[in-house]
């Protein structure tokens, strides 16, 4: 599949299932010496669950400092921006706003904040990377070299999503040169909405996960579970499959059901509380191969519903990097990517998952982790930023030729 506008265009992408193949078919300037910033609005926080923006954004450091400007926090006190630097070159702010104030003013004084903090650091060049929407009520005055918008899920899909949204997404798209999608699904729902639509799906720091398929010592709050371990790791809420949880846990008694991460946006009192299903709460980056080195089977519970449509799980390419067995529910993406190829087994419901679950800790699938390896080295972060990146120095040159 090959995504073009219906014009010549020196950006060419091209689409597999399995993985984009991206080349730029001019010969572009590096404009890195002239655009030396990236400032990204984020929905996320830098220090929660580790995933897509982390990875994108520290190996952004090669190129940019990079500045992660997270949604405020509304403490009291006089609005101010916190900052906090990670490195020399990744920087997170935090904007913090008294208690009470109306949308309005709440919108008012963070366009306050980032002007002030854009004078301060004197910013003049540089990209505006966007992960929500949302930042442009009060970004919207800015004028970058690039805009890009990294599209990681459809935020519209989930629960409490903002009415204003969708109409602001639309904005966005009118304003980014560039736009990437966090999975397949999602490009193929918003290809016919911007010209420059490309799929980047969850990519893997393999060398990072392969740890755990080397012994590894049992964390300590693991380390008293009965094995088998059938594990978990990633955000609990509206897309977690809770009820699937507890059959598998009633029906199995015997199998030990390990949950790593937080619990966000659902009750806690409707997750399964059964003597077999262990809630460890999130853990570090650099924790989880330890936890993954001491699992039997990987799981992805997923609800099908609609937060779910159009998620490409960052876990599915790590838990087989740490050479794990890992049994899905028929998430789009997960049986387009990894199940019609048969690294991962795909089950609908409650008896399938459990049978797959049996194979797995059988040792009767996956078969091939040859062909398991040969597709992860292709899907690398450091692969998956480098075009990105290529595409967006190419934008920037024909903006500069124009």
């Amino acid at each position: 599949m090959k995504v073009t506008d219906s014009t010549p265009d020196p950006i060419a992408v091209s689409q597999s299932t399995s993985r984009p193949v991206i080349t730029a078919n001019v010969s572009v300037p590096l404009l890195s010496g002239e655009v030396r910033d990236l400032i990204c609005f984020s929905h996320l926080r830098w220090n929660f669950v580790y995933q897509r923006p982390q990875h994108l954004l520290e190996r952004a450091t090669k190129n940019y400092r990079v500045w992660f400007i997270e949604e405020p926090i509304c403490d009291g006190g006089e609005p101010r921006m916190n900052i906090c630097r990670q490195t020399d070159r990744l920087t997170v702010l935090v904007p913090h706003l008294p208690k009470g104030i109306s949308p309005e003013e709440t919108i008012r004084l963070q366009r306050q904040l980032v002007d002030e903090f854009i004078q301060g650091e004197r910013i003049k060049e540089f990209v505006s990377w966007y992960y929500t929407p949302m930042a442009l009520l009060f970004t919207d005055h800015l004028r970058p070299r690039l805009t890009v918008y990294d599209c990681m899920d459809e935020l519209s899909a989930f629960w409490g999503a903002p009415p204003q949204l969708l109409e602001l997404e639309k904005q966005l798209m009118k304003q980014a040169a560039v736009m990437f999608t966090g999975g397949y699904s999602l490009f193929e729902a918003k290809q016919k909405r911007h010209p420059h639509v490309f799929a980047f799906p969850s990519s893997i720091d393999f060398s990072h996960f392969s740890a755990a398929r080397r012994p590894q010592p049992d964390p300590v709050d693991q380390r008293s579970l009965p094995n088998p371990r059938i594990g978990f790791s990633g955000v609990i809420d509206e897309r977690f499959d809770y009820k699937l949880l507890g059959e598998l846990a009633e029906r199995r008694p015997n199998w030990h059901f390990v949950l790593l991460g937080p619990t966000v946006k659902i009750n806690p009192a409707l997750l399964p509380k059964r003597p077999n299903v262990h809630y460890l709460g999130m853990k570090a980056y650099k924790e989880l191969p330890t936890y993954f080195s001491n699992w039997d089977v990987a799981m992805l519970p997923f609800a099908l519903n609609e937060s779910t449509r159009f998620i490409s799980p960052t876990k599915t390419p790590e838990y087989l990097a740490a050479g794990l067995p890992v049994v899905s529910t028929p998430i789009h993406d997960v049986v387009r990517t990894y199940g019609t190829e048969n690294f991962v087994q795909i089950a609908d419901t409650t008896s399938a998952f459990e049978a797959a679950i049996e194979l797995a800790l059988n040792a009767k699938h996956p078969g091939n982790w040859s062909a398991i390896d040969a597709f992860l080295a292709e899907n690398s972060w450091d692969h998956t930023w480098s075009e990105m990146n290529r595409l967006m120095t190419a934008s920037m040159s024909i903006a500069v030729e124009q």
